[in-house]
């Protein structure tokens, strides 16, 4: 275990949790996590595992090197401001509030004409819970390689990791696998929907689609092949995938998806500005 990750997460809830659960006794030990959360109930769980805990910021916050602030996006501004004078040179600030920028962030951290550039801007998604998720990762400019793999550390601990450039990429993000996860429950309700419509048993129906869909993305996954061809491997000329296929491009199928994904992204962006 590598003691030296120190860390406090500003928030006890979902997402800290999956991401303690992925650490404690693997990463580091409880004793180097401390939480804050205005919740005592939230803190319960974390102190029965050895972690120390804070219903109020505190002088612990400053023998943390690495901050997780995983509070409501409407409270960051409020919660960022009370964190400040517990910060040192070599704090590292990690958010994974939706619709806070980075540039928000640094100036609330930070000083008058001297932002806070030690941060790092996340986008995890839900299936983070069952360490399968998926997350977007942006560093600031004063985040040297060492600490992008911290970072980067954490979050494999609950899923595949990628890096991103600004914060406009991070919207986009947001709207495939921070949103996404979403639109795959979406299907999958259509699918099992149809099928029980058909004259199917709906726990069958909900076994069958579940199956189909992990099924799906672990072959594209693991294949070689790009997701066309494999697309092509399934769709027999005149076949029922091919009828199948036709009148989801009839209706718009891929188009909508795009469509969903920049109202997303647009979303995403107004939030930023709504909340800075």
């Amino acid at each position: 275990m590598n003691h030296e990750l120190s860390i406090a997460f500003i928030g006890g809830g979902n997402m800290a949790t999956a991401l303690g659960s992925g650490l404690i006794g693997k990463r580091c030990g409880a004793h180097d996590v401390h939480v804050i959360d205005i919740n005592p109930a939230a803190l319960q769980p974390w102190a029965e595992q050895g972690c120390s805990t804070a219903t109020a910021p505190d002088a612990m916050l400053s023998t943390r090197r690495i901050w997780v602030l995983a509070v409501k996006p409407q409270f960051m501004k409020e919660t960022v401001t009370g964190l400040r004078e517990y910060l040192r040179d070599d704090t590292l600030v990690v958010s994974i509030a939706a619709g806070i920028s980075a540039e928000a962030l640094g100036q609330w951290l930070g000083s008058t004409g001297k932002p806070w550039t030690r941060l790092v801007r996340c986008m995890p998604n839900t299936p983070a819970l069952i360490a399968a998720g998926a997350t977007g990762l942006m560093a600031g400019a004063g985040v040297n390689e060492a600490e992008r793999a911290q970072v980067e550390m954490l979050f494999k601990a609950v899923g595949e990791v990628v890096w991103v450039e600004d914060d406009h990429a991070i919207d986009v993000v947001t709207s495939l696998s921070g949103s996404g996860p979403a639109y795959v429950f979406l299907f999958l309700e259509s699918m099992i929907a149809a099928a029980v419509e058909q004259g199917m048993a709906p726990e069958t129906a909900r076994r069958l689609a579940l199956a189909t869909v992990n099924g799906a993305t672990q072959l594209a996954a693991l294949s070689h092949e790009d997701l066309a061809t494999l697309r092509d491997r399934v769709t027999s000329k005149g076949g029922t995938t091919a009828a199948a296929l036709d009148v989801l491009r009839e209706r718009g199928f891929p188009a909508a998806v795009k469509e969903a994904m920049l109202a997303a992204s647009r979303r995403a962006a107004e939030l930023s500005r709504d909340f800075s």
